[in-house]
């Protein structure tokens, strides 16, 4: 799409963009009338902001009149960019107001427009009346997501693709499903241009740039969710439940601990989702016959328990619990201590690592632990590797090869439905992308700055051979993160937290030795790790939380 200054953008007359994936809908007659009862309405001359970049707490807007504009502001000269164009009936706005995020466009009247502005909390109001319109409302934003992460809108990043912290920046906006724009030094004329606008010297990089004109320089990970509003600051003492870890199991504890009325604060060293959130397409999950991302099952999720009044502070991890006066205290690497009545720890696992030659020189540019659309776009028409042979290196194989020419899948067995699903084993091999290497496994990695091939050994014939690859997905099984428990909460030998009769301490399934700490999903030693029983647990886990809250007093 075209750039223009801001005076050019005020005198085009755009045509409304047209609705092509549902992202774009048009309200019907009774739906603007039920908002019309939560709404205010607004008479905006031409060139008036609805919103703006950077922007938290802003209302939905539904045009009753005339013709908005969304833009992304792009450079320090004023220069924004048109992503959408919306006409009567349509309505402006962006996941980030559900989620409690800044948004990161801006909203323009391009002609005289009347408006309808809905506040958060009111539209909360609203969508109780109207089951179909909130869920409308969610999917359009969820897809206009999408679209704008293909345009390239939101964050900008610049920086090598051979510096650790331009991943790091790029991991954590992907995680976090922020949509971004990267500006490789290596290869990318534009992000030279970019510099010299910026008056930003190379050996400054990576830089973030937000709104067009802030540029942080090589931000840490707290910073830039600070800038974006994924840290809530606590609002009080202490809360009834601090849960630790947002992923399936902990995004349904938010949910159903905040319905019920407790004061509820969740936290995730990354992002909300889990290992969950990295899943292309979860196809056995109930009630969503189609399937659903990972992406999208979390999104709904934060939206659903903000809705009950959970908060969320990403990134926020868990370093240490202890006790102190009758409370529980769980100490956060970012310097501050939560105090809270309850403690649920669903910080899952974290996949392992390869050990192999060449992987401390390369990981930061070519090796991978997730297999999502922001590493799909990296990886365009070059060949990749997954390292694998569980549902998650099955999925994202699948997901891989819609883009990638050849996706190596490299399994240590000869079945593949072994630890496959056997409906994602049978996609596996009728992909005729996907080339399965059986009783093999992966020795080396090959390349100076970046991947360019990998050893492959064939373990009964112990021949070797190097196959052409730019990437590495590493999806081998993993550890449970409770290093910050040892010595607090009983573990069982491989390190998941032992829970009640398991623990030789509680009739209650999911607390563990230390009374008011509950542990559930697949951190929990005997869990089922599947994400319909994490959710399940996280649910049913929450009425064992509200008895011992009311044995101990506290409710």
């Amino acid at each position: 799409m075209s750039t223009s200054s801001s005076s050019e953008l005020e005198l085009e007359d755009r045509p409304e963009t047209p609705d092509t994936t549902g992202a774009y809908p048009r309200l019907t007659d009774t739906q603007i009338m039920l908002l019309s009862r939560y709404g205010v309405r607004k008479s905006l001359t031409r060139g008036s902001t609805l919103f703006c970049a950077g922007d938290r707490d802003c209302g939905l807007f539904v045009v009753l009149d005339g013709r908005v504009r969304v833009v992304q502001e792009e450079g320090p000269e004023g220069e924004s960019r048109v992503l959408a164009v919306h006409g009567r009936g349509r309505f402006v706005g962006d996941l980030s107001m559900l989620t409690g995020q800044a948004v990161y466009v801006t909203a323009v009247a391009q002609t005289d427009v009347e408006v309808l502005e809905v506040l958060y909390d009111r539209l909360k109001e609203a969508i109780t009346q109207d089951q179909a319109l909130g869920d409308l409302i969610l999917r359009a934003f969820i897809l206009r997501r999408n679209i704008d992460a293909d345009l390239g809108a939101g964050l900008r990043i610049i920086g090598s693709r051979y510096s650790a912290d331009t991943r790091r920046l790029r991991d954590f906006a992907s995680r976090n499903r922020i949509p971004c724009h990267w500006e490789d030094l290596e290869e990318d004329p534009e992000a030279e241009v970019t510099l010299r606008a910026f008056d930003i010297p190379p050996d400054q990089t990576p830089v973030v740039i937000w709104k067009g004109q802030t540029v942080l320089r090589n931000p840490s990970t707290t910073e830039l969710a600070d800038l974006l509003g994924l840290r809530a600051a606590p609002d009080r003492a202490a809360y009834d439940l601090v849960v630790v870890g947002a992923g399936p199991g902990g995004l349904a504890a938010a949910v159903y601990a905040a319905s019920e009325g407790l004061s509820t604060v969740v936290l995730d060293a990354l992002a909300t989702g889990g290992q969950a959130a990295t899943s292309s397409q979860i196809e056995n999950y109930l009630g969503f016959p189609a399937g659903i991302t990972g992406a999208e099952l979390a999104d709904r999720a934060v939206v659903q328990a903000r809705k009950f009044g959970a908060v969320f502070s990403i990134p926020g991890e868990a370093t240490s619990l202890t006790q102190a006066d009758g409370y529980h205290v769980v100490g956060l690497a970012e310097g501050d201590d939560l105090i809270a009545h309850a403690v649920l720890v669903a910080t899952g696992v974290r996949y392992r690592r390869l050990d192999l030659p060449g992987t401390d020189r390369l990981e930061g540019s070519s090796v991978y632990y997730a297999a999502t659309e922001f590493e799909a776009r990296l990886c365009r028409q070059d060949p990749v590797t997954v390292v694998g042979g569980g549902n998650s290196a099955g999925q994202a194989a699948c997901f891989l090869a819609r883009q990638s020419p050849v996706v190596n899948l490299v399994i240590r067995h000869n079945d593949l439905g072994r630890d496959m699903s056997r409906y994602l084993a049978d996609r596996v091999e009728r992909s005729p992308r996907i080339k399965v290497w059986r009783h093999t496994e992966v020795c080396e990695l090959i390349g100076d700055e970046a991947l360019e091939e990998v050893t492959l050994h064939d373990l009964h014939t112990d021949q070797t051979q190097r196959v052409a690859t730019t990437a590495l997905f590493v999806l081998i099984g993993a550890a449970p993160h409770t290093s910050w428990l040892q010595g607090e909460i009983p573990l069982d030998a491989k390190g998941f937290i032992l829970t009640g009769p398991a623990a030789d301490c509680s009739e209650a399934l999911f607390e563990t030795r230390r009374q008011g700490v509950f542990a559930v999903g697949d951190v929990r030693s005997g869990s089922v790790k599947h994400v319909a029983s994490a959710v399940g647990e996280g649910s049913v886990a929450i009425r064992q939380v509200h008895e011992f809250l009311q044995t101990e007093g506290r409710r």
